[in-house]
């Protein structure tokens, strides 16, 4: 059992309704008032008597949470903290027999403990057999004591930049020194299986700093060379005690349309899947947190840290092998954040600078401006390619730094695989994911080429999240290969067309063609796809 503490001073009462029902009522009365937490040392900015921030690095400073309140009778207590995605995870639990007073818990998370929020649940049970929950279990429902784990939190102000620029970084960290490097992602040759880093080839050489922002965000102003290439690129932070944070943006070149092909990154949905919690009520500010879907209203904003210490969602698993990809065939493309397409004015100005778009990730969410003018390129001969599954499902409002979800796009009269040749099915999460099977390999036999694919093949394994074809997809739509059944009876389904304005039009249809980029035989059909898709002067 942890060490309780004894804490003195007037406190006040909180009286929180957990989900269960349970809490406090005139007849039985409360079990437990005065609830707040500190740290033991100076709040960070932002904290309250509900809310505070740790560091558990054992510097001694702000190395645990003090969970203080007063216990009016003898009752037994079970304190748990829960991390919080789309349902709760405990990390800790501890039950405790208190006499009535004041009393204090500890919690000191290890120092491995993933920075981001905490919810913490207190459960009290009297001799009667009454029982009371302090710290309501759903979002939305109410104030709860949130515990925040700091790492080396940062993260750029906007998705993208362009060189012989300055980038602003926001730095949320206790670190008292900090090391400062910019890196281009997807140029390393070494690997990693860890989620929660970014591999990459210098770009700049480190840069110390003395941090004297312990308490409070600071913005850096970051240099971005005239001479950077555009790509993926990330700052590296790494205190002096061995934290890490990472901070990826876009770079874009310092004019659109320089290079003949765009890989466009889906910025956009790297934030709607950031569960990263700013409000500090324990529930990450994403439409996919919480055990009851999250509000239309609900605003996602742009400039937060991603979880996983600043590596966005899935990035390692759904879009590094192809940025990897990218770098060995030395192919001339200009990178760009999917809000970037919205700087275009129409679709033919789009074709017109670029033969060849590229959607790498999972390109789910979109504004009006990107969707209107990836079609109309399309409609005007434009070439592109999805090589993940559920893209241009969602319509998204960008209001400043904020983005609201407005609708699906089929349902607003613009379904997606009228575009794209299919359209999002449904997700498992990857419980269940198999190879594709080759069904017309004699339609598009230069995909193939080289591959000693044919009719009856089996190539990788996937799933997660599938695509097909509906009755709105272009009449010339092939089904390349297929899943057959593979989630809740329906079928995931890889597809090409063409049009008669001369589009070629590729869509992977499952969870992920960029993730494998460089193994066999998807290295090969995507050098064949290249091929077929951005010759020169086309």
């Amino acid at each position: 059992m942890r060490r309780i503490l004894a804490a003195a001073g007037l406190v006040v009462c909180v009286c929180a309704v957990g989900a269960s029902g349970a809490g406090t009522s005139a007849s039985s009365g409360p079990l437990l008032v005065g609830l707040h937490l500190a740290n033991g040392a100076s709040p960070f900015a932002g904290d309250g008597r509900l809310l505070t921030t740790i560091s558990p690095n054992r510097d001694r400073f702000r190395d645990a949470a003090l969970i203080r309140f007063r216990l009016l009778r003898v009752a037994r207590l079970r304190m748990t903290v829960n991390r919080t995605t789309g349902r709760l995870r405990p990390v800790y639990s501890h039950a405790y027999r208190l006499g009535p007073g004041l009393h204090t818990l500890r919690w000191a998370p290890r120092a491995s403990r993933g920075p981001r929020t905490y919810l913490v649940r207190l459960v009290a049970t009297d001799r009667t057999g009454h029982s009371a929950s302090y710290g309501t279990m759903s979002a939305g429902a109410g104030p709860s004591p949130v515990i925040r784990v700091q790492g080396v939190d940062a993260a750029f102000r906007v998705e993208s930049y362009r060189p012989a620029q300055f980038a602003s970084l926001s730095v949320r960290t206790d670190a008292a020194h900090l090391e400062v490097q910019l890196f281009r992602s997807g140029t390393e040759w070494q690997e990693t299986r860890s989620p929660d880093v970014m591999l990459g080839t210098p770009a700049t050489a480190p840069r110390e700093i003395d941090w004297r922002w312990r308490s409070r965000p600071h913005s850096l102003r970051v240099y971005l060379p005239g001479r950077l290439e555009s790509g993926l690129y990330f700052v590296r932070l790494t205190a002096g005690d061995g934290r890490v944070g990472f901070a990826p943006f876009v770079l874009r070149p310092r004019r659109l349309g320089t290079a003949p092909v765009a890989i466009v990154l889906p910025s956009s949905t790297w934030e709607a899947y950031n569960f990263n919690d700013i409000d500090g009520n324990g529930w990450g500010d994403t439409w996919y947190a919480g055990p009851k879907a999250a509000p239309a209203t609900l605003r996602v904003r742009f400039g937060r840290p991603f979880l996983n210490r600043g590596v966005p969602y899935h990035f390692r698993n759904y879009d590094l092998d192809f940025l990897r990809w990218l770098f060995w065939r030395k192919h001339d493309v200009e990178y760009l954040a999917d809000s970037d397409l919205g700087r275009f004015v129409s679709g033919p100005q789009l074709r017109r600078v670029y033969r060849l778009i590229v959607f790498p990730g999972h390109t789910e969410y979109v504004t009006t401006d990107v969707y209107r003018n990836v079609r109309g390129f399309r409609d005007v001969g434009g070439n592109l390619m999805f090589l993940s599954a559920n893209n241009f499902y969602w319509r998204i409002l960008r209001r400043g730094r904020t983005i609201v979800r407005s609708g699906r796009w089929r349902d607003l009269g613009r379904p997606e695989a009228a575009m794209i040749g299919v359209q999002f099915l449904v997700n498992d999460g990857g419980q269940h994911q198999r190879p594709f099977v080759v069904r017309r390999a004699g339609a598009v036999p230069w995909l193939f080429k080289g591959t000693g694919v044919h009719n009856g093949s089996r190539i990788g394994h996937f799933g997660i999240e599938i695509d097909g074809r509906a009755s709105v997809s272009p009449p010339s739509t092939h089904v390349i290969a297929e899943i057959p059944h593979l989630i809740q009876g329906k079928t995931a389904q890889m597809t090409y067309y063409q049009t008669r304005r001369g589009a070629k039009v590729f869509a992977f249809g499952a969870f992920s063609m960029a993730g494998v980029a460089t193994q066999r035989p998807f290295i090969t059909m995507l050098d064949n796809l290249w091929t077929r898709m951005a010759p020169p002067g086309n």
